[in-house]
């Protein structure tokens, strides 16, 4: 368990995401209870509920990217779900027990790659020993007798010397160029008899009973040896690992660590109708209550429980509002915390500032074809403006503007970039108004464009 404090993850989150302290706080306290928790006596931990939290803001403002870097912070399990995209139980769609299926395939996969790193390495060497044999077979031991024996003691000598300069061959790459035969298992499944169901969780449980079932086939593939290597290692290094401790510390890892970032829970709260489509989204809220709240769920690594999953619930709000959420669901999310509206100056902060700021992004990708490109501060200022302008006037995006805004501004240079050589370009505030400002001042067009 992470054992940053408040103020650490705090300033963990200013290196990638501008201002929204509040939101960063609230997260971090989540997170640093989590840890709290941890330290008590068995009988108490389990009376501790996790401290989940709304957060209330327009889109692109920054709140699922605090949790995605929160859950990186942790090294936790993370799932982003569009609260939107489910249906009460009886109509078709996905069900909401799915998030816990989900994020429960995502841990598996995720203690599996840290497994599979640690043995690496051995893969690696075993890929290489497979090759070698692919490349140089084994001799078969003939019969028995005396009279061979100073001549085959000389042939083993030649085959280990030759083996040992196709190994240095092999390290140096000097075999890439040369195609291996190798044995790939695939299992036979028929899906030709279930690509027309609609329902995916039913097509995804289907595959996964006949694949059980149905046995391996093997078939030989003709490969380079580069990729041969990778293959081998893959399948060196999953036989290396065992799958009952990774399943293990996957559904513990999901239970006490795992992150749902449930989006868009605003578009499934009643506005005090009791008919109609509110009634469709009354019974999402219904069947999300008992997940959020805690229960049992059947994956196919076994139950998983979900009382200690921390939920961050995000939405808008702009037409509803947190109390339209029914009071079981609102008293499962003890932290609202409401996030700023982004302006022009928070636009030069998150140009410039973060860790992975988008000038950089930028700058660094024409730099792989020898353009240096310099934004001068006053550009920066401009593309901030132009950026603040058009969310007022438009819709309303918030940072992700900035992203539509750049990638115009860059189109020629980026375009021209591998076939002019090596150069400097400086862009500057006129350079950005003579790019922009003819989309900026007719108001339909940057509605398509910007």
């Amino acid at each position: 368990m992470n054992r940053l404090t408040p103020k650490e993850i705090v300033k963990e989150l200013d290196k990638y995401i501008i201002g929204q302290k509040k939101a960063k706080k609230a997260v971090a306290l989540a997170l640093r209870t989590r840890w709290r928790r941890q330290q008590l006596p068995e009988e108490l931990r389990d009376e501790v509920m996790p401290k989940n939290i709304i957060m209330i803001g327009p889109t692109g403002v920054g709140k699922t990217e605090i949790a995605r870097r929160l859950a990186r912070l942790t090294q936790a399990p993370f799932l982003k779900v569009e609260a939107s995209k489910y249906t009460e139980v009886g109509y078709v769609g996905r069900d909401v027990e799915s998030m816990i299926r989900d994020i429960t395939e995502l841990a598996v996969n995720m203690v599996k790659a840290e497994q599979v790193e640690k043995v690496q390495e051995k893969a690696q060497s075993m890929a290489e020993e497979r090759v070698l044999d692919l490349l140089l077979p084994p001799k078969r031991q003939t019969g028995f007798g005396t009279s061979s024996q100073p001549m085959e003691l000389n042939s083993d000598i030649e085959q280990k010397d030759t083996r040992e300069k196709l190994r240095e061959q092999l390290r140096e790459g000097k075999l890439n160029g040369r195609s291996v035969d190798i044995e790939v298992r695939e299992k036979v499944m028929p899906f030709g008899v279930i690509s027309n169901v609609g329902l995916e969780d039913l097509e995804i449980n289907l595959k996964e009973m006949l694949g059980g079932l149905l046995p391996e086939k093997s078939k030989r593939r003709k490969v380079k040896i580069p990729d041969a290597l990778r293959a081998l290692a893959q399948e060196e290094a999953n036989k290396l690992i065992d799958m009952d401790k990774v399943i293990k510390e996957a559904v513990e890892r999901t239970e006490q660590a795992g992150i749902i970032f449930v989006d868009e829970i605003d578009k499934i709260a009643s506005r005090s109708s009791s008919y109609g489509p509110d009634v469709s989204r009354e019974g999402v809220q219904r069947d999300l209550l008992p997940i959020v709240e805690g229960s049992t769920v059947t994956t196919k690594y076994g139950m998983v429980r979900t009382d200690h999953i921390l939920f961050i619930a995000a939405g808008a709000f702009h037409v509803s509002k947190p109390s339209d959420l029914i009071p079981e669901i609102q008293g499962r999310f003890p932290l609202r915390v409401e996030l700023d509206a982004l302006g022009k100056n928070d636009f030069v902060r998150i140009l410039t500032e973060p860790q992975n700021a988008l000038i950089k992004q930028y700058i660094a990708l024409l730099q792989t074809e020898e353009v240096e490109v310099n934004f001068t501060s006053d550009s920066i200022e401009e593309i901030a403006s132009i950026a603040a302008l058009v969310n007022e006037r438009t819709e309303n995006i918030g940072a992700r503007r900035l992203h539509t805004i750049m990638e115009k501004l860059i189109e020629d240079i980026s375009f021209e970039a591998p076939e002019g050589g090596k150069k400097k370009i400086d862009l500057d505030a006129t350079y950005v108004r003579n790019k922009l400002s003819e989309i900026v001042k007719d108001e339909d067009l940057s509605r398509y464009i910007l």
